[in-house]
């Protein structure tokens, strides 16, 4: 067997990890930074601790940035220059993929054939330039969605703009060219089979997890102290990207109408929004602080710009009910770092939030975007709270970014072996040699 088809049965000792789009780096909740930042982070330095050095590409949106950042040991973050630094929408990222998988094709060549043992693509756009690197390496491609277009697009938000055709096509792509699809939930595993024909075989169910270290209960009236709020205020908390698809206005929504209901509740009531425009929000960048306006609730709302994680804990633990009413989410970390923090959730039941959430048990699940029905699980919620939050830190017990990196490993390693005792594909060996021939191009930087 060609020393490049060679694997490793045991644990792999390098993976690409290919995040073309945003970068680990970013902070979570501005941009197109969220959820998949996270678990790229978190999984990446899981799978160092076992010993398996993680190379990140990502593009390059700064002359700032520094060719290579170690994020921490054993993973390097590598900026690829693909188009403009900035002013580049994600919707223009796909003529950019050429570019990109260039400069990764360019940085493998530098060293010996069987340098990576595995490609992990992240969203589609990621999954385009793995399928490439998979076939010219001859290794695994694992790939993760975090967001499907035919999902996003079967429950879209008043107002938002459907996902294009030409993604539902790359994702098709390569959902079948992938030699294991990672997902986040069963539900996500079944959408993938029934929307885009994936094989089952192939389609594992992986739950991200939680950082139980960072966040985890502790004093309320400290956290409150910290994030500037009453002890008495009865708090409800919005974390995540300000865009139509998080649907923040039902948060708002449902806050006027606990108002209307309870007026005496006004000198006591604060809705707390943590984050900032993204995506399709960046049309109209305050509209959700003229919604508060609108409907006469601007003095119980503060607005936060994203936080860091240790500052987000703090948000969390202070926080009577955190309310996660998107209209598709593909698991729902923000739900799950509430709960880890002591804090019972209100969740729309979509995705794999309710996966994230127990209902009834750690929160509440809302069947669809009614502000009302919204403001009737928050009540209960506040009328449970106490047990609730103690059902909300044992479900987030149970995830863990170690169990993740573990089943990760295992993925890994079937989908070589796999590899390693199929028939070589004929298109690969076509594409096995050519870049070998310019051992001393340098990466574009």
């Amino acid at each position: 067997m060609p020393a490049h088809r060679a694997f490793r049965t045991g644990t792999p000792r390098r993976v690409a990890t290919l995040s073309v789009h945003t970068s680990p780096l970013d902070q979570p909740g501005a941009g197109d930074a969220g959820g998949m930042n996270v678990y790229i982070v978190e999984a990446s330095r899981r799978l160092a601790a076992r010993g398996i050095a993680v190379d990140i590409f990502t593009r390059a949106t700064s002359s700032d940035l520094p060719p290579v950042v170690e994020m921490s040991p054993g993973v390097t973050v590598r900026h690829v220059n693909a188009g403009p630094f900035e002013g580049l929408g994600k919707e223009e990222l796909p003529a950019q993929l050429c570019a990109f998988t260039a400069a990764v094709l360019r940085e493998e060549a530098q060293h010996e054939p069987g340098y990576y043992d595995v490609v992990h693509s992240h969203y589609w756009l990621s999954g385009q330039v793995g399928w490439l690197a998979r076939d010219r390496w001859s290794v695994p491609l694992i790939h993760t969605a975090h967001t499907l277009a035919k999902v996003k697009n079967e429950a879209l938000a008043d107002g938002d703009r459907p996902e294009p055709r030409a993604r539902v096509i790359g994702e098709e792509q390569v959902v079948a060219e992938a030699d294991r699809l990672i997902a986040n939930t069963d539900e996500e595993a079944r959408q993938l089979v029934r929307l885009y024909g994936a094989d089952p075989a192939r389609t594992l169910v992986v739950p991200p997890g939680v950082d139980l270290d960072r966040f985890a209960p502790g004093s309320r009236a400290a956290a409150r102290r910290a994030v500037g709020m009453p002890e008495d205020a009865v708090v409800l908390l919005f974390v995540g990207r300000i865009q139509p698809l998080k649907a923040p206005d039902v948060l708002l929504h449902a806050a006027a109408q606990l108002l209307v209901d309870d007026p005496a509740l006004r000198s006591r009531l604060r809705v707390h929004v943590v984050g900032a425009p993204s995506g399709s929000g960046l049309d109209a960048p305050e509209q959700l602080q003229k919604l508060a306006g609108s409907l006469g609730i601007a003095d119980v709302v503060t607005f936060f710009p994203p936080q860091p994680p240790e500052r987000l804990a703090d948000h969390y633990r202070a926080a009577d009910v955190t309310v996660v009413p998107s209209h598709n989410e593909s698991f729902g970390l923000v739900a799950l770092e509430s709960q880890a923090c002591g804090t019972p959730v209100v969740a729309a039941a979509v995705g794999g939030l309710p996966t994230a959430v127990h209902d009834g048990v750690s929160g509440v699940l809302v069947a669809g975007h009614d502000p009302g029905d919204y403001a009737t699980a928050v009540r209960a919620v506040l009328a449970r709270r106490e047990l609730l939050a103690a059902g909300a830190r044992r479900h987030a017990g149970r995830f863990s970014w170690d169990r993740t990196a573990d089943a990760l490993v295992e993925a890994y390693t079937a989908a070589a072996r796999d590899m390693a005792t199929a028939p070589a594909r004929p298109a690969r060996e076509r594409l096995l040699a050519p870049l070998r021939v310019l051992p001393s191009v340098q990466v574009a930087r």
